[in-house]
């Protein structure tokens, strides 16, 4: 079975659009988890802040048993230390340092079996080459008693040696879904460890142009997800665990395509979107 989802669950737009409209910020994960019946989610909000420990504990008892977190990397983790428009990129103790409250912060999600993976995402200026392949392998051994899958931005990644670094390393390939423009990845259907993982971000044009909440402003018709059908039967044969989250967030974009997926892959369930 592939687990379906989004990447995130609690947007102001979403209110009125997928959820109720009086809906608190609190009850949205119970009702994303319940009445939707998604048993997956990508936690985003961890890339701006390192996750506290409490927060992932208090939003795994707000879910069902069985359901599982993605959790997305601090941005101190995957995209500062490459960022050269810093005055002052991270040091390596700042790093370290880094890796080790991520990991404290998603232990009550590990501890309760809800933790099903960390998202490593890497920018567009992290470049394939020796230093950045050995910055991965660091991070599989700060990571290394967590399911790990790791999404290029920069089409350089979009190649055999890359499958093959992430393959002996037993490190997931996350394949997205986005733009066709220069320097972005291509659309990759391939699996790396026991975790399949695609990503669909929307083929929004003016990515490079737009602000974040116009950059996801994408509705995949039924037509551009019906072909995806047999592209991800596939990688859900080559896994183990097959995770779809939709990161298509604008105005709840997201949540009605996962919807519709979820029942184009015949594991529908019983909901309404409001």
């Amino acid at each position: 079975m592939i687990r379906i989802g989004t990447s995130g669950f609690s947007f102001p737009d979403w209110k009125g659009n997928v959820y109720p409209e009086k809906i608190s910020s609190k009850d949205m994960l119970s009702y994303y988890a319940y009445n939707f019946k998604f048993e997956a989610v990508e936690i985003n909000s961890t890339y701006y802040a390192i996750p506290a420990a409490r927060n992932m504990d208090a939003m795994s008892v707000k879910t069902p048993d069985g359901f599982e977190f993605v959790v997305k990397g601090y941005k101190g983790m995957t995209h500062d230390p490459f960022d050269g428009r810093l005055e002052k990129r991270p040091s390596e103790d700042d790093i370290r340092n880094s890796f080790q409250a991520f990991n404290e912060g998603v232990a009550p999600l590990r501890d309760s079996g809800k933790l099903g993976a960390v998202l490593l995402q890497f920018p567009v200026f992290f470049h394939n080459n020796r230093k950045s392949s050995d910055y991965i392998l660091r991070c599989r051994e700060y990571l290394k008693d967590i399911p790990l899958v790791v999404e290029f931005r920069n089409c350089e990644w979009a190649g055999e040696d890359t499958l093959a670094l992430l393959r002996r390393n037993s490190i997931g390939y996350c394949t997205v879904d986005e733009p066709e423009l220069p320097r972005l990845m291509p659309f990759h259907n391939e699996v790396t460890s026991s975790l399949g993982y695609v990503r669909f971000h929307g083929r929004n044009k003016n990515w490079f142009n737009s602000s974040l909440s116009e950059r996801y402003n994408y509705f995949y018709s039924e037509d551009e997800l019906r072909e995806f059908i047999p592209k991800v039967r596939k990688m859900e044969t080559e896994s183990h665990r097959m995770y779809a989250f939709f990161n298509n967030c604008h105005m709840g974009f997201a949540l009605r395509n996962a919807v519709t997926f979820r029942k184009m892959l015949n594991q529908d369930v019983a909901v309404a979107v409001e």
